[in-house]
C-alpha cells in the first residue's frame, strides 16, 4: 500500500495515470495558491482558497513524510532526515504563512505574521513536477565542479575590478559596495547607468571589465548547454530509447 502511494506522489514519468493525475492536481493547486500574490487586496474568496490549498499541501507533506524511507532508502532514519531535505524545506515554507496566520494563539507563530511573500516559494513546488527542471538540476549537478570554478572566477574578477575602480576614481564611488555593485553590473553587461566612472582612467577600466565580463558570462552558458545535451541523451537511454539518443548524436 505504501509502495503504491509512493509511486503516485512521486513525479510521473508519463506511464502511471494515477501519478500523472496527482501531478496535474498539485500543479493546479499551486497555481491557485499564488494568485492572491498578484492582487494588492485579494477578495475573501482567495482567503478560502488559500486555506484549501494549504490543506492540500499539508496532506502532500504528510504523505511524503510517511513514505520517506522509500524515497531516501535509509531505513527508520529517513523519517528524521526527510524534513531537512531541500524539497521538504520548500514544502514547509510554502505551508508556513497560512498556518501561522491562522494560529493566533501561539506567540512563536506571531513572529511570522505578514510573511505573505513566502508564498512565492510555492512556485518552487511547481518545479518539482517539471521534467525540464529535473533535467536542468541534473545538468547543474554533473557540472557542479566546472560551474563552481566559473563562480569563483567571476567573484574574483568582480572584487578585482571593484578594487581597481574604487581607487582609480574615488569621486564616483562613495563606498566600496558601490564599486562592487558597478563591477557586477559591468560583468553581466546589464549597464543600468546609475553609477559610472567619468574620468578617462575609470572608463578604460570599464572597457576592460566589460570585455572580460562577456567572456566570463559566456562560460556557464556553454557548460550548461553541453551538459543539457548530455543529460538528454542520458535520459533517453535510461527510458529505453537508445535509438533516439543515437539519432540525436548523429544529427
Amino acid at each position: 500500500m505504501r509502495r503504491r502511494l509512493f509511486e503516485i506522489i512521486e513525479v510521473s514519468g508519463g506511464r502511471d495515470r494515477a501519478s500523472s493525475v496527482y501531478d496535474v492536481v498539485m500543479l493546479i493547486t499551486i497555481m491557485i495558491s499564488i494568485l492572491p500574490l498578484a492582487i494588492r487586496e485579494p477578495p475573501t474568496v482567495f482567503h478560502i482558497t488559500d486555506v484549501a490549498t494549504t490543506a492540500v499541501f499539508i496532506v502532500d507533506y504528510i504523505l511524503r513524510l510517511s513514505t520517506a524511507d522509500l524515497k531516501l532508502r535509509k531505513g527508520a532514519k529517513s523519517f528524521l532526515l526527510y524534513p531537512f531535505t531541500p524539497w521538504a524545506i520548500i514544502d514547509m515554507i510554502s505551508i508556513l504563512p497560512t498556518v501561522t496566520a491562522l494560529s493566533r494563539g501561539f506567540r512563536l507563530f506571531r513572529l511570522f505574521r505578514g510573511m505573505r511573500t513566502l508564498r512565492v516559494f510555492r512556485l518552487f513546488k511547481a518545479m518539482r513536477y517539471s521534467n525540464s527542471f529535473r533535467i536542468i538540476i541534473g545538468v547543474i549537478w554533473h557540472a557542479k565542479e566546472s560551474l563552481f570554478a566559473v563562480v569563483v572566477l567571476a567573484l574574483a574578477y568582480i572584487m578585482l575590478s571593484a578594487l581597481i575602480v574604487f581607487n582609480v576614481e574615488p569621486q564616483s564611488f562613495a563606498t566600496f559596495f558601490d564599486a562592487v555593485y558597478w563591477a557586477t553590473v559591468s560583468l553581466t553587461t546589464v549597464g543600468y547607468g546609475d553609477i559610472y566612472p567619468v574620468t578617462t582612467a575609470g572608463r578604460i577600466v570599464t572597457i576592460v571589465s566589460s570585455l572580460f565580463g562577456i567572456a566570463i558570462v559566456a562560460l556557464p552558458a556553454g557548460i550548461i548547454t553541453a551538459g543539457y545535451m548530455t543529460e538528454i541523451y542520458r535520459q533517453a537511454e535510461k527510458d529505453g530509447e537508445p535509438d533516439t539518443a543515437q539519432s540525436g548524436k548523429a544529427s
